[in-house]
């Protein structure tokens, strides 16, 4: 991890913001009054995707699918993060593509020049953007794409079948590994400072591909068994070939600034100073909180805050009062509250998560004299007040990390795919992600609490790991429907989504027959619902049908 200090970074970075955020992809749109990426230095290009990359993972990780996988909740505008209220307009890719396109300047550089380094990385950051397109979407316009300037013919891609992407993605990984196999002295033209992940490591790049491989391989796990089974062994039989992220200090993270709006943990309340921004929408949610608690965890301290008035039980009735800086309530205030909202009351004195997707999340734990909208709890866990810091140590886009690693060769030794027990990849999976988290001391204790005990115990420690990369959890939970994860009374489905829609306007409008033909393939499932078409965050993609899972 290298934190970004340089002021010239921060200039680049906004020259693209333009680019970036490209809406269209019948043109190649290039900002007139900005310097065309053709044009630019690649390290510049190099800085500018990895940290786009960064805060996409972050805002839809600690975002839309921190809501779905339940770590966290809103209480304000909370309809599309707690109860999966989407629709043909509600996610785009057109972002996606835009670091793409950024990207692919910076791969033509470096092949132009003979620059191995920066191919193998230009490589690594195409295989992860188009790896989170065909996870969110399905088929996607991929051999094809970032193609418009060779002619008309590309202004409307195909939308390759997700199995090819899947394999491309691997191709380029096994490619990037190569290209950075050799010692750092042969390499030429790097700017460390300009490589906000590593720092111009080749060896942590190389490490960095084949986790990224690991991960793909096993997202085929329930759709193609034996090529999971294939890859795996492939890059654990060889680890001086093939390494890994398996030690937290070579986690893919990225630091925030923290010197302006653009550049900053996005729930702080520097920039946000409103009483119902976006810190003070974000509650615990109680499917994990309670999860937590089970274990005594000590990464719950990390990310939340303790109850600020805390509720206790007393003898008596009508009582309703703070004493000491705690709310004393007899049983029937608590049994009104919960008749007429449906809705539990949490005693517990320290950490409290709110109800999942529940129409009156606001007024969780009695919280009736303050009802608004995405405003102030003091009976619910808030977010630790890291998270209202423009930057923080410990608030970071996670990419991919040691503890993820860690438990997917756990999962594939408890499918007898490689070597080793599960019980010490699952152990070395947990110490990693509390090292991770600055709480490593607790690991002999903790692990006392949550020994292995099977495929559940690992996808639990992996879904808790994804603590503000959530997509990684989701993506768990769709092929092996762990943790068992039920919706609320608002949920508009009575299971969780399995995908994205298509978005009307950036990819069917503009691109129909092709839109049309992937979401002909999409598989209709008895929760699509009032949707119109197959294109529902309730059919399944291929890597899905036939599989049985998650429900």
């Amino acid at each position: 991890m290298y934190k970004i200090k340089n002021s010239l970074i921060i200039a680049i970075a906004l020259i693209f913001t333009t680019v970036i955020s490209c809406k269209d992809l019948d043109e190649l749109n290039i900002n007139p009054n900005g310097v065309d990426p053709a044009n630019a230095d690649l390290n510049f290009l190099l800085s500018t995707t990895i940290t786009s990359l960064g805060q996409t993972v972050y805002n839809i990780g600690f975002g839309t699918f921190s809501g779905v996988m339940q770590h966290t909740q809103q209480t304000g505008w909370q309809s599309g993060y707690n109860n999966y209220d989407w629709n043909n307009l509600s996610h785009s890719w057109a972002d996606y593509y835009g670091i793409l396109r950024n990207n692919d300047e910076f791969f033509k550089k470096a092949v132009k020049d003979k620059l191995e380094f920066h191919e193998g990385v230009a490589r690594i950051l195409r295989a992860y953007t188009f790896g989170l397109i065909t996870d969110l979407w399905g088929d996607a316009p991929y051999s094809q794409a970032l193609k418009a300037e060779l002619g008309s013919e590309y202004f409307k891609p195909v939308f390759d079948p997700q199995r090819d992407i899947y394999l491309g993605i691997l191709a380029d990984l096994d490619t990037a590994n190569t290209l950075l196999s050799k010692s750092a002295s042969l390499y030429t033209n790097i700017v460390p400072k300009q490589d906000v992940l590593y720092n111009g490591s080749p060896e942590k790049w190389r490490k960095l591909a084949n986790s990224i491989a690991l991960r793909y391989y096993m997202r085929l796990q329930a759709k193609e068994p034996a090529l999971a089974e294939q890859g795996i062994k492939k890059i654990t039989q060889d680890p001086g070939k093939y390494p890994l992220i398996t030690v937290s200090t070579d986690d893919a993270n990225v630091s925030f600034i923290g010197t302006a709006k653009e550049n900053s943990n996005p729930l702080n309340t520097v920039y946000d100073v409103a009483p119902d921004g976006s810190y003070m929408r974000v509650k615990m949610g109680k499917t994990l909180v309670d999860a937590l608690q089970k274990y005594n965890d000590p990464r719950l301290a990390v990310w939340a805050n303790k109850i600020e008035v805390p509720l206790v039980l007393v003898q008596g009735t009508n009582v309703d009062r703070v004493v000491g800086g705690k709310r004393e309530v007899s049983q029937d205030v608590v049994t009104k509250f919960e008749t007429d909202n449906t809705m539990t009351v949490d005693f517990d004195p320290n950490y409290a998560g709110v109800t999942i997707s529940h129409p009156k999340v606001q007024i969780f734990n009695l919280n009736l004299a303050n009802p608004a909208q995405g405003t102030k709890n003091p009976h619910a866990s808030q977010l630790n007040d890291r998270y209202k810091k423009t930057t923080d140590p410990l608030v970071l886009m996670r990419l991919i990390s040691a503890a993820e690693v860690n438990l997917i060769l756990a999962e594939a030794a408890f499918r007898g795919w490689i070597s080793g027990t599960p019980e010490s990849y699952y152990a070395a999976g947990v110490q990693q992600s509390l090292n991770s988290w600055g709480v490593g001391n607790s690991f002999s204790t903790y692990i006392a609490a949550a020994p292995y005990s099977g495929l559940t115990s690992i996808i639990e420690q992996k879904w808790f790991a994804s603590w503000t990369s959530c997509q990684e959890s989701w993506f768990d939970w769709r092929r092996t429907g762990l943790p068992a994860l039920v919706t609320g009374p608002s949920a508009v489905r009575d299971v969780l989504p399995v995908r994205w829609y298509y978005h009307y306007d950036n990819e069917i409008s503009k691109n129909t027959a092709n839109a049309e033909a992937a979401i002909s393939k999409l598989e209709a499932t008895p929760y699509k619902g009032t949707d119109p078409s197959n294109n529902s965050a309730w059919s399944k993609m291929w890597v899905l049908q036939g599989t049985g899972k998650p429900w």
